[in-house]
């Protein structure tokens, strides 16, 4: 075998569905009908209907396949898809019929003597929602569509009604002949509209809009009630493969009143690929097992519905119930792996655990020493006792330090270099003094002082705006995306500019003193004060806004208003403040988050596991925001310690935890390894000789192996997010790069000193893989590397280089397994 097939060989070796039961198999299921009770109030109400069934303990949509009928058609009308209409006031029943069963749901009806008319925020604007008319690709946009804008899924009713009334001349409706109506000849595709055929001039969105015009064009008068809440229902349910569930969304109105609102709701599942839903609210499972959320908006109200899709097969009960837990995360894992029907990989083997160990807790790998003490050591208690003494060690404080300066810190070119070090420095002293998070953050947000003194001043030089401190701190400390809400209402949440501007007052004070900034040379000092002066005002109405919490009470302001934001955002009972940092530091660990983005926590992106985001949360607190108590009670558990390669009960899962994601070392701790693994350190500009990757103070630092490997952009502004992806370009760099290949072949390197040492090739093999890997070779890799010994032109130096050259080029050492 020739040298480069013995290298193209260590390379090499180191790189069902069932059948599911459908509803219309169901024979022998009780039918049930909800709601239980109907009542009807008025001309334009109405009801659906969903009839379920069960088949082998789980709950079944059978509304599709029964048969609809009203004891009294005069009084109550129901179509065949089970939506119930009032004719006249009194009570009836609906009979829904399959198979020879019935159910029976009484109906009462009210309020048919006087005919409501319809009103734009009632009965029109859901409608223009719920088509897409004021969507974000339509009208809803910056500058609307060819001349004619809405606001954002409706969030400025008076806009609306005044661009569909009175701009354009009036020709947007007609009351003297509602059919010519430029809205509906453009929505019905009757004339040319870029949008396409919205509605049916035979439907019914087409008649309440018609009607609307016909009938003066009505807003909601004065007082009217207003949505208070949504509902929706079921809201949960496990489906099979294949499977359909109807959903109903009801409305709860400012005066106690309810309303069915499932056909003006927008629907949206955030997994589409594993469940979707239709425009009325019709939920179909996919092929695959997994999970995902429905969430139904209706006038700027959210509410959501968690769908699963169990892996098909019978699982025992006792297999979950004889799992090991360490601490309670296990227990809650193991939980939701019971509801999904999946089964977790076995506990990873001790070289593998010590190898992630060392990575994630402190970004370095063990040395050879480490390793064999470790692997001999037969203690059952000895990797908990490992996480401890990681935790202890002064790398830990630099590791995890960096991730913060992805998030925080600014260019220096922009704010000055001084700024920046002293930002770096101060974010390092807090991770080695052990700094409690809530000080932590408290200390940014009320930050004070010389930016050549006080490190986290220099992110007010940097973010000199309120509205960009808004984005900035409600992001990073509660999980909160305001930035949409700077322009119009959130279009997934629930908050709008008053609370963006609200919570932007609390950074209209901020004072300065200094020269400003002058990129891309700002080397000046500047101050960072309360001046008791300044104000934000509503872009729309021009009122000046006072301080608000986005939800809650918030203490009184003092001097700096900032010093109460802190109080109220560190505060025990802010849900927010301690999940967002609980699901950035799982996700560090274990490769995902509970919830993705780790920062977007949202009614219409819940977590996989609520239970278990909220445990960690709780838990986090009552250890008085100790970071290291959270990374250790992650790393300690039992799941945390799973093996990476699937079995065929967890092949599919990527967001529960039933296997360890793997994850592509950080360019700082992957250039690190290298370095320790040959025995050459690197060189950086602007820090002292032997500065590790995980220690360089800024972005701007030259390297190209850092960028290859997707380290932030010195320009982007913070907070930044590191890109996990791979890509051709860092499998070239790692295989042709010459500084690379200097360190290998260094006259002072590993392979060069093993070459030269007495030591014989089966230990030098060894002691490469003991680097590299963490771990012995295997029979047959140790047979495939000694072979590069026994080549008769290849020396000891060039058959260690080679080596190396080959692991450092594989997968198992580009991941952390």
């Amino acid at each position: 075998m020739g040298r480069r097939s013995v290298i193209a060989a260590i390379l090499l070796m180191t790189m069902t569905a069932g059948t599911s039961s459908r509803a219309g198999d169901v024979t022998d299921a009780t039918l049930r009908v909800t709601p239980e009770l109907v009542r009807l109030d008025g001309t334009s109400d109405r009801q659906r209907l969903v009839v379920v069934g069960e088949d082998d303990g789980r709950m079944v949509d059978l509304t599709r396949l029964v048969t609809f009928r009203s004891t009294c058609p005069e009084m109550v009308q129901v179509d065949e898809g089970g939506i119930v209409r009032p004719l006249a006031d009194g009570e009836a029943e609906v009979v829904a019929t399959l198979d020879g069963r019935e159910a029976w749901v009484r109906v009462h009806v009210s309020g048919m003597g006087e005919q409501m008319p319809p009103t734009f925020e009632r009965d029109v604007m859901p409608l223009l929602t719920r088509l897409g008319c004021n969507s974000g690709p339509c009208h809803g946009k910056q500058r609307g569509q060819n001349g004619f804008q809405l606001s954002l899924l409706g969030f400025d009713p008076s806009f609306d009604h005044n661009a569909l009334t009175k701009e354009a001349r009036g020709r947007r409706v007609f009351p003297a002949s509602p059919d010519q109506s430029l809205t509906l000849l453009k929505a019905t595709a009757a004339v040319p509209h870029g949008g396409g055929k919205r509605i049916d001039p035979e439907g019914e969105e087409y008649g309440t809009i018609r009607r609307w015009i016909d009938e003066g064009m009505r807003r909601d008068p004065e007082g009217a009630p207003t949505v208070a809440g949504l509902d929706i229902w079921p809201t949960e349910r496990s489906l099979a493969a294949s499977d359909e569930q109807q959903v109903i969304v009801t409305a709860r109105y400012s005066d106690g009143s309810t309303a069915d609102v499932t056909h003006l709701a927008a629907f949206q599942s955030n997994e589409s690929a594993v469940v979707s839903v239709d425009e009325r609210g019709l939920i179909r499972a996919g092929e695959r097992p997994g999970e995902a959320a429905i969430s139904a908006r209706f006038e700027g109200h959210f509410a959501t519905c968690a769908v699963r899709i169990p892996l098909e097969g019978e699982v025992p009960d006792s297999l979950y119930e004889d799992l090991p837990k360490s601490n309670f995360i296990d227990g809650l894992v193991w939980d939701k792996l019971r509801t999904l029907g999946l089964t977790p990989s076995p506990t990873t083997d001790d070289a593998t655990f010590l190898r992630r160990a060392h990575l994630d807790a402190i970004g370095r790998l063990p040395t050879p020493e480490e390793t064999r003490a470790f692997l001999d050591d037969p203690s059952p208690e000895k990797r908990a006792v490992l996480v401890d003494r990681l935790l202890d060690r002064p790398e830990y404080a630099d590791s995890w330090a960096t991730k913060w300066m992805d998030l925080l810190r600014p260019n220096p070119y922009r704010v000055g270099i001084k700024s920046v070090w002293n930002l770096d420095a101060w974010i390092r002293r807090a991770f080695r003094e052990e700094m409690p998070y809530d000080e932590f953050v408290r200390t940014i947000v009320a930050a004070q002082g010389s930016t050549f003194a006080e490190g986290p001043a220099t992110i007010f030089r940097d973010r000199r705006e309120p509205e960009e401190l808004t984005t900035m701190v409600s992001q990073l400390f509660l999980g909160i995306r305001l930035e949409c809400a700077k322009c119009h209402h959130h279009p997934f949440e629930v908050w709008g500019q008053g609370d963006f501007y609200g919570f932007a007052a609390y950074f209209a004070e901020v004072g300065r003193k200094g020269t400003g900034l002058s990129p891309p040379i700002s080397g000046s000092e500047e101050v960072v004060f309360a001046s008791g002066k300044g104000s934000v005002s509503h872009p729309l109405t021009g009122e000046k806004m006072d301080p608000a919490p986005l939800f809650g009470e918030a203490p009184e302001a003092d001097d700096d208003p900032r010093t109460a934001l802190a109080s109220w955002m560190t505060d025990p009972d802010n849900p927010y403040f301690s999940r967002v940092i609980v699901n950035r530091v799982w996700a560090d660990l274990m490769g995902v988050g509970l919830v993705t983005p780790v920062d977007d926590l949202r009614a219409t992106n819940p977590p996989t596991n609520p239970e278990l985001l909220d445990a960690l949360a709780d838990d986090f607190v009552r250890s008085g925001y100790d970071q290291k108590h959270l990374i250790r009670t992650i790393m300690t558990s039992r799941a945390y310690g799973l093996d990476s390669l699937p079995d065929e009960r967890n092949v599919s899962d990527v967001r529960n935890y039933a296997r360890h994601v793997r994850k592509r070392l950080p360019a700082e701790v992957l250039i690190d390894a290298i370095c320790d693994v040959t025995g050459v350190p690197e060189d950086y500009d602007a820090a002292a000789p032997g500065t590790r990757a995980t220690q360089i103070w800024t972005h701007r630092v030259p390297s190209t192996f850092l960028d290859t490997f997707g380290r932030p952009d010195a320009n982007q502004d913070p907070p930044c997010e590191r890109m996990p992806d791979t890509s051709v370009t860092q499998v070239l760099h790692l295989m042709n790069a010459p500084s690379l290949h200097d360190k290998i072949t260094d006259d002072d390197g590993l392979a060069a000193r093993l070459a030269d040492s007495d030591l014989e090739p089966d230990a030098i093999v060894e002691d490469i893989y003991l680097r590299t890997y963490c771990r012995p070779p295997t029979d047959d890799e140790r047979a495939v590397a000694l072979a590069l010994f026994d080549e008769p032109e290849t020396g000891r130096r060039q058959a260690a280089e080679d080596l190396l050259w080959a692991l450092i080029n594989s997968a198992e050492f580009l991941f952390i397994n």
